[in-house]
């Protein structure tokens, strides 16, 4: 086929803004209530002190724009280092929208279907003693309907299926459950490496010429590079420093690994502008776009995903939950030491991103919900 291609007093720290602008003004909650900058800055300042958080990236979009943009805090507790607009963080499971996005560019171009089975393109070997998995589909993959486990090596499978531990497994049959599921975008990344004439190592490059590039992503990075090396904050967990050099879900995976489902690294400004460019539905065709914002399988009502984010069904690449009839998108991010989420409105270009350099993103997020979501 032809190629194309942390315990830390924050209150004597000093806090790295933007100079505010004229947008400032416009900063308003998701009913419309407006907030002045200083307020949202001092209720920042106040989740951080309480809650120990190191840094943050936070950025809020209204009516298509962003309004508030802000880096804070630390990048490391023991050095003390500021972080700065140039701070890369990880995004973690938000990876897995932007990679989606990746993904439905390509089928744009005609270079893969969302419902051709994935093992026409490029069988599976770790899979292939099930012939169950050539059911499964990039739409099957994106929306978590694969029946892979998270990871192979993190969630072990039921004693009774008699897997050997880090063989890839089959919880159920493909298209039929919802089960999160990195294991299903990692098969997606390698099989849209192989389309694009590229590897799991070299698959960064097409996301950057084919995305990064057209939406003005300045620094968003699906495999490790230099200035990634150098901006890179430190991750923390329970107060202390906690480096991890990549995040990783096989023992052989390092840094050039393109991770399309919890490698991106990045910053709030860099993702607010993706996330602009899906409520303008900038570089997709009417009908990806379309797709992606659809619910293609609903979350079981035990799920956490539904009991602690409320999300009650999944789109490709992305969460949905409900607001009275209002529709609401977002995910979360959880690499231990890193995490981050979104919620946006499409239909009113409103919403917001956070990442933060350590464990207590999800109070964050809640708190964040519940200020801006009023």
């Amino acid at each position: 086929m032809k190629n194309i291609c942390a315990t830390v007093n924050l209150i004597a720290i000093l806090l790295v803004f933007f100079v505010p602008s004229s947008a400032d003004a416009q900063l308003k909650t998701h009913s419309g209530k407006k907030i002045n900058a200083s307020a949202m800055d001092a209720f920042l300042k106040n989740k951080m002190d309480s809650l120990h958080i190191p840094a943050l990236s936070i950025a809020v979009i209204n009516k298509g724009k962003i309004v508030y943009q802000r880096s804070t805090g630390v990048a490391n507790i023991d050095s003390k280092i500021l972080v700065n607009d140039h701070s890369i963080f990880e995004a973690a499971s938000l990876s897995k929208t932007v990679f989606a996005y990746f993904v439905l560019t390509m089928v744009d171009k005609g270079l893969l279907n969302l419902d051709t089975p994935l093992h026409h393109y490029l069988p599976y070997s770790d899979i292939e003693k099930d012939e169950r998995y050539k059911l499964i589909t990039a739409r099957m993959a994106l929306s978590h309907q694969t029946g892979f486990p998270n990871w192979r090596y993190f969630e072990k499978a039921d004693s009774a299926l008699h897997i050997k531990y880090g063989d890839l497994y089959l919880k159920f049959t493909p298209g039929t459950q919802f089960s999160y599921a990195g294991e299903g975008y990692f098969y997606l990344s390698k099989v849209l490496a192989h389309l694009c004439g590229k590897n799991i190592k070299t698959l960064d490059s097409v996301f950057q010429k084919s995305v990064a590039g057209p939406l003005r992503l300045q620094h968003s990075y699906f495999s490790g590079n230099d200035y990634v090396t150098a901006n890179k904050v430190a991750g923390h967990k329970e107060g202390k420093v906690f480096i991890k050099k990549w995040p990783v879900s096989f023992p052989e995976q390092d840094s050039s690994w393109f991770g399309g489902a919890g490698g991106l690294h990045t910053n709030a400004v860099d993702y607010a502008t993706f996330l602009t460019a899906l409520m303008w539905d900038k570089g997709l065709s009417k009908k990806s776009s379309n797709e992606m914002f659809t619910a293609q399988v609903e979350v079981p009502p035990t799920n956490p995903s539904f009991t602690e984010d409320g999300f009650t069904s999944w789109g490709l690449g992305i969460a949905i939950k409900k607001i009275g009839e209002e529709k609401l998108y977002g995910h979360g991010g959880n690499n231990g030491n890193f995490q981050s989420g979104f919620i946006i409105d499409k239909s009113r270009r409103w919403g917001f991103v956070f990442f933060t350099n350590c464990d207590k993103g999800r109070e964050l997020n809640k708190a964040l919900q519940e200020f801006l979501l009023q």
